[in-house]
């Protein structure tokens, strides 16, 4: 589905102004947050990076930069926001409102999709989470998929690591780190990937007692903590990574357990020499925790890239004891990027393969994240989507466990322009997912709001 330009580009200024007047930033730090925000809102709809670039006096080449800063944002809070949080419950309210209605605005650039719809109502739960607005239940997506973002241990998702929590009587009371037994349990849940759990739980004993033997005053060998994923996109490469954080944290190895997010964009600065000081930073943030390079491969292209390598490296040896690092990609292409540098493959000796999802592990995937937020898809529904699976040509492009999640996301959100007649629906309509709401459907953007505190 489709729909041109049905939301005026007066109402993305607008909403622009109201967020520019609910923070005390910077004017250009606010300005950079809303043109990532909106970048990544509509990054899949047409004509979308000309229509970016227009509202925000940019050029149409920098909007995919903007994507990827934004991207982090459907699964955090923005850096903005996290200040506010610390230092102004009530700015940050505003802020985030704000934040939320530009997301909605920002849906309409280029032609209005499902996916800009989706993608703008989860970044807008998100931030209205994270700081402490309520959200009217059932929320639409409680606890969305991380794209980039900085993690702490699992147990407080939404929180960034580093991140001062607000002070005083309304402060949240941080829950305690998972215990090893509680997190090697959500990775025993995890759907599929037989083989990488298996390669966990020996990673984990052996660390396990290295560190008994080290305490008992024992030689050890040396042994890699750092580890490479291959696999194609929605494989749970970035979960695994983030419960990886938090078991290496739970034996010993590391004394945060947090994981931090990125890719060649977060790391590659546009001159020499600058690249090894980004790259720098970013590690430092990663200290005591761990360090997930996506896309890793893309580092080895070019001088910058190499650059980033070399710092990488040294940074590792340099922070052998606080410090992990995971790399992530295509099989092929993270074979070349290992063994493309000796520092490199001396360092990630240990590869763990994430194996595409079969149609019945992707259908449980679906029916998992309805039942998370209280949806229920009926049997022909269920039967549609493995008609849907079936006739998705497969490949390094396919979505796996990203795939269905967008598709339950477009059918949340297709279930409700359904009800739109139906003034008092009851419980079993509104948690039915039916087969039409797994197809195209046009919303009437004039009732998409973002979502207010009741």
């Amino acid at each position: 589905m489709s729909g041109r330009n049905v939301v005026a580009p007066d109402d993305l200024a607008a909403a622009l102004r109201a967020l520019l007047v609910a923070s005390s930033e910077p004017t250009p730090t606010v300005q950079e947050e809303a043109a990532a925000v909106a970048a990544v809102v509509s990054r899949n709809s047409p004509a979308a990076a000309t229509a970016w670039a227009d509202a925000f006096d940019s050029r149409p080449a920098r909007f995919d930069d903007a994507v990827q800063a934004g991207k982090q944002f459907t699964a955090a809070p923005t850096p903005t926001l996290l200040r506010l949080v610390a230092k102004d419950a009530e700015a940050a309210t505003r802020y985030a409102r704000a934040l939320a209605e530009l997301a909605i605005a920002a849906a309409s650039l280029g032609e209005l999709t499902i996916s800009a719809i989706a993608t703008a109502t989860v970044l807008g739960n998100v931030q209205l989470l994270a700081s402490g607005t309520h959200i009217p239940s059932p929320g639409l997506f409680a606890a969305p998929a991380p794209d980039r973002p900085t993690f702490d241990a699992p147990g407080n998702p939404l929180s960034a690591a580093g991140a001062t929590a607000p002070e005083g009587p309304a402060a949240t009371p941080v829950p305690p780190p998972k215990t090893l037994e509680e997190l090697l349990a959500e990775l025993d849940e995890l759907v599929g990937l037989d083989l990488v759990k298996t390669d966990i739980r020996h990673q984990t004993q052996v660390l396990r007692i290295q560190g008994l033997r080290v305490a008992a005053g024992l030689k050890v060998p040396d042994m890699t903590r750092h580890l490479v994923f291959v696999g194609n996109p929605g494989t749970g490469k970035t979960t695994v990574a983030r419960l990886v954080a938090g078991i290496y944290r739970a034996i010993g190895v590391l004394a945060k357990g947090h994981l931090v997010e990125c890719d060649r964009s977060e790391l590659v600065a546009g001159y020499l020499g600058q690249t090894a000081l980004k790259t720098s930073e970013v590690i430092a943030s990663a200290i005591g925790g761990a360090l997930f390079i996506d896309e890793a491969y893309a580092l080895a292209h070019d001088e910058f890239g190499g650059e980033a390598i070399d710092t990488l490296v040294k940074e590792m040896e340099d922070h052998r004891e606080e410090l992990v690092v995971i790399v992530a990609g295509y099989p092929g292409p993270m074979h070349e990027f290992i063994t493309s540098n000796p520092g490199l493959e001396s360092r990630f000796r240990l590869t763990l393969t994430f194996d595409d999802y079969s149609d019945d592990q992707l259908v449980e995937i679906f029916c998992r994240l309805a039942g998370a937020t209280d949806f229920v898809p009926t049997s022909d529904t269920v039967a549609r989507l493995r008609e849907i699976l079936a006739a998705t040509p497969r490949g390094e492009g396919f979505g796996n466990g990203r795939f269905v999640r967008t598709m339950f996301e477009s059918a949340v959100v297709r279930q409700a322009w359904r009800l739109r007649d139906v003034t008092a629906p009851d419980v079993e309509q509104l948690r039915a997912l039916l087969p039409a709401d797994l197809t195209d459907a046009t919303p009437d953007p004039t009732k998409l709001v973002a979502p207010t505190e009741t």
